[in-house]
């Protein structure tokens, strides 16, 4: 359970530290206080989105951290955390820092974690109950959750969900391959013409450039030509001949001085080569022709392989690799009729499996809302609501249960009836439920979830709107009763709520040095004594307002 809360610097609240007990906290004030930040700062170390609106004005950061005291029969929940890699010996703090740049850090007993896993482990821990939960009640698609949720059946509608998932991807591809099935033979002609156009021109990666340089220098033959000749005659009858001359006379010169001998070879060597040059620039020449007709044929040939690049790819190899894909899906054409009948059996399997488990998980539904109708009016029989009916009635229940009507949560669609009034047909809660009707009919069914959830903290926030008088009573008995096996954090505007609590803090907003803050504080006897008789009488309080906010405090305090 909740042992201890910090805030740091998130919204009005500058500094704070609360230290929670077992059993029924309360947290008062007025209204605009500041006690929705107290469930703000929950929703975020259990892993809500957060906004750097939301650091206080003139800080860099805001902080929030809250440490959990575990129970050691909470086994599912400390293999868990070993799991996830967080030792937790009957402690676990959760902090979260938020920056001006509006990212988070989450740090679970030290460690790094994510949001997420912040979430999982969070809603382990404890469950909130707020005005938003009265919206959600009103709306039948979350009806569903509830039945879920109460019969341990999530695990069983997941696993419906996954096997939906199988045979609707397994109806896809085979409604594909009965199209392609179809247009089979006219898919046929058309690939067996690609690859024989593929295959007809003879393709070769290196090709492509090697054509690119002999049409370049087809287009400049005459060119090459003329001063391929030019070059070649001076090499010939002017360079050539020098050289030889050249030669001679350093060889002779290496007979008077053996230092140019060295020199010499080299020369010659030199004059070797150039005489190789000349011969191959000779043999260029001869092969060098000027011919138009091969000039178009490689034209014709370079516009081939542009043509098959624009229609299959934009490189050859990608020319080539589709033409081998295309040989490929070809040979498979040639068994889509056993593949299309092995997957037809597939799917009807498949659907086989899911009907049966869908079958099995709305009957374990059924057996559900019969429980929880029954335990609903009981709840509200101890809310004094002494004669309202509750009933969970499935729509569309005698439909036939075809896969085609079925969805990933199965084919149910429950909606939950109320009527408060003797003589009253049972309606849908958005018909007739009143403000005050649907916070005692959600307490009703959050006390239900909080010893299904297994969690050991309930946080209700302002669950007694619309509500007064006697109902409020009831509602105040009921609080404190799960108080009595659960650690229960309750914000709220009744006394007689107030009145119940073990411990209770009041809420106050203030202006000190020209900035606003909020502050709670933990109030003492007498304190609680004077803010009962606010809630009760607002600026108007007497003495008798007192004592009679001293004798209800009294009467609940007492065994």
């Amino acid at each position: 359970m909740l042992r201890e809360l910090r805030i740091q610097n998130l919204a009005l609240i500058e500094s704070l530290h609360i230290e929670f007990d077992d059993g029924l906290s309360v947290l008062t004030g007025e209204t605009g206080a500041g006690k929705s930040i107290i469930l703000q700062a929950i929703h975020l170390l259990s892993g809500g989105k957060a906004a750097a609106s939301w650091i206080r004005t003139g800080a860099d950061s805001a902080q929030i951290e809250a440490l959990f005291e575990i129970d050691p029969q909470r086994t599912d929940l400390l293999t868990a955390l070993t799991e996830m890699g967080f030792e937790a010996d009957g402690e676990l703090a959760i902090k979260r820092t938020v920056t001006g740049a509006g990212k988070s850090r989450f740090h679970i007993n030290g460690s790094l974690a994510t949001a997420k896993v912040a979430g999982e482990i969070a809603e382990n821990l404890l469950s909130v109950a707020s005005q938003h939960d009265h919206q959600q009640l009103l709306a039948a698609r979350h009806h569903l959750d509830v039945i879920d949720a109460l019969g341990d059946l999530w695990p069983h509608r997941e696993a419906v969900a996954d096997l939906y998932g199988r045979w609707r991807r397994l109806r896809n591809e085979t409604s594909n391959l009965r199209q392609q099935e179809h247009d089979k033979e006219q898919r046929r002609d058309f690939l067996t013409y690609q690859c024989q156009e593929i295959e007809a021109a003879g393709l070769d990666v290196a090709e492509e450039q090697a054509l690119h340089q002999e049409k370049e220098r087809l287009k400049a033959a005459d060119t090459l030509l003329r001063l391929g000749h030019e070059a070649h005659q001076l090499l010939d009858e002017s360079v050539n001949d020098a050289m030889a001359r050249i030669r001679k006379n350093l060889e002779q010169m290496a007979t008077f001085d053996a230092g140019l001998s060295g020199f010499a070879e080299a020369v010659a060597g030199h004059g070797y080569e150039l005489d190789e040059q000349t011969a191959e620039l000779h043999s260029y020449l001869d092969n060098l022709t000027n011919d138009p007709t091969r000039l178009d044929a490689v034209t014709a040939r370079i516009d081939l392989l542009q043509q098959l690049k624009r229609k299959y790819g934009g490189t050859l190899d990608e020319v080539i690799a589709y033409g081998n894909k295309a040989r490929m899906e070809l040979a498979e054409l040639d068994t889509m009729d056993q593949r299309l009948e092995a997957l037809e059996r597939e799917t009807a399997q498949a659907g086989n499996e899911l009907r049966t488990q869908a079958t099995k998980l709305s009957q374990a539904r059924t057996a559900v809302a019969t429980r929880l109708a029954t335990a609903v009016a009981g709840e509200l029989h101890s809310l004094s609501f002494e004669q309202a009916r509750f009933e969970v009635r499935f729509k569309d229940a005698e439909e036939p249960h075809e896969l085609a009507n079925l969805s990933a949560s199965g084919w149910d669609h429950p909606e939950f009836l109320f009527s408060a009034n003797p003589g009253e047909p049972l309606q849908p809660l958005a018909k007739i439920a009143s403000g005050g009707e649907l916070s005692r009919l959600m307490l009703a069914i959050k006390c239900l979830l909080a010893d299904k959830d297994r969690v050991d903290t309930v946080i209700f926030d302002e669950v007694d709107a619309g509500i007064s008088g006697k109902a409020a009573e009831a509602v105040a008995r009921k609080i404190r009763e799960l108080g009595a096996h659960h650690q229960v954090l309750c914000i709220t505007h009744l006394p007689p709520i107030a009145a119940t609590a073990g411990q209770h803090f009041t809420v106050r907003k203030s202006v000190s040095d020209g900035r606003t803050r909020t502050t709670i504080t933990h109030l003492g006897d007498d304190e609680r004594v004077a803010e009962l008789a606010r809630m009760l009488a607002g600026d108007s309080v007497t003495d008798k307002t007192l004592e009679y906010a001293q004798e209800m405090i009294g009467k609940h305090s007492r065994p």
